[in-house]
């Protein structure tokens, strides 16, 4: 199952006899400013935050996590409770991509993904959050060092808003120095989209990237003639059209539309990208380290992306993605989300005069939380 990472360029960093004393969780439920609406997950009220914390004998203290839309944050907080905590005490920190191999196995008859990859994402992360300070290194250059900035879009989950209130919303994304922006689609008029997508262009003028992503809401046939709908404005890709599962699906949509495809956040095994890769004619891919199997499993996609000549790209959790954006030589967009994760952190997301995202430069991945922001959200 492991998957050769050569070609993400990791930094070399020199082994230790330190093993893995214990390993704690946490699980938070975090309210959001307004409702946010897709296509098909419906309401966003909260988000949840699944934090694990993973020490190690000599010291070290690596904090790793993971997040929902507002379900099964519970149940992924139970695996690693009673999965996995135990089963890793007295293991290497070293050995993060053996320990990933053996994570996956350890859980494979119960979970080929799913809550399971969720649950193997926080601990992986934690992991390499030791990793780093142990090597007194960020993210960004642990993981590849390309680069410790990268370029990013600002994603609405913004489908419940009025036409003026999205135009406000995109207004917002500029003043604060997006170069990028991306929509929600699939009303049940897909006229309806279809001027959204008209009002949108005409406000952010040409020179602004500009995505849209249906969620996986619409038929083969439905993405198809939206497509075609909105190709006059220039849409640099069309995000989950239909449902991730129908590889096949999506190549029909490639072969009938100019603008490129994307997916990826709802493929949560190498092999589902494998399938991707070679039967959906896509444009873009988009790992999350949340559900992939963290930064290990998002650096086997990227090193598969580079090799099939596609770029990298990422979903949600921005805070933790500007690094191993900024890590890769055949980097995409960033996606900054909705999700605000950022925002109980001591160092929220920055852009520089030209609209990219800096990677943070303190040693680990960078994120930390902010327990009297955050505190407060703790479930029991």
């Amino acid at each position: 199952m492991t998957i050769n990472l050569e070609t993400s360029a990791c930094q070399e960093i020199k082994p230790s006899s330190a093993i893995i004393s214990s390993v704690t969780v946490e699980h938070y439920n975090v309210p959001l400013a307004e409702v946010l609406t897709d296509a098909k997950h419906g309401d966003h009220t909260h988000f949840e935050l699944v934090v694990c914390r993973v020490r190690s004998s000599d010291g070290f203290e690596g904090v790793g996590y993971t997040y929902t839309g507002g379900k099964g944050g519970h149940a992924i907080k139970s695996i690693i409770e009673h999965d996995l905590a135990d089963f890793l005490k007295g293991q290497s920190c070293d050995e993060i991509e053996t320990l990933w191999d053996d994570m996956s196995w350890h859980l494979h008859y119960v979970g080929r993904g799913g809550l399971v990859s969720f649950a193997i994402s926080a601990v992986d992360i934690a992991l390499w959050d030791i990793r780093c300070k142990r090597a007194g290194v960020p993210l960004w250059k642990a993981a590849g060092g390309a680069s410790n900035k990268t370029m990013c879009y600002a994603g609405g989950i913004d489908l419940n808003f009025t036409e003026s209130r999205l135009l406000e919303n995109i207004q917002g994304y500029l003043d604060r120095g997006f170069r990028a922006v991306k929509i929600k689609v699939g009303k049940q008029d897909y006229l309806e989209d279809v001027a959204r997508v008209r009002a949108v262009r005409d406000l952010i003028g040409n020179d602004i990237t500009f995505m849209v992503d249906a969620n996986y809401s619409m038929t083969v046939e439905e993405a198809v003639r939206f497509a075609k709908a909105i190709e006059p404005y220039d849409i640099t890709w069309f995000e989950e059209p239909i449902i991730p599962d129908n590889y096949r699906g999506f190549a029909k949509i490639a072969e009938q539309t100019s603008i490129p495809l994307a997916m990826g956040e709802n493929l949560h095994t190498p092999h589902e990208f494998e399938y991707a890769i070679e039967q959906s004619k896509l444009g873009f891919l988009q790992p999350d380290a949340s559900n992939i199997g963290g930064v290990t499993g998002w650096l086997q996609i990227a090193a598969m992306a580079k090799q099939a000549g596609l770029p990298v790209c990422s979903h949600g959790m921005h805070e933790l993605h500007v690094s191993l954006m900024a890590s890769q030589p055949h980097a995409g967009y960033l996606e900054v989300h909705s999700f605000p994760i950022d925002e109980y952190t001591t160092t929220p997301l920055k852009l520089d005069d030209q609209g990219l995202a800096i990677a943070p430069d303190s040693v680990g991945t960078g994120v930390e939380f902010d327990q009297d922001l955050l505190g407060p959200h703790l479930t029991k």
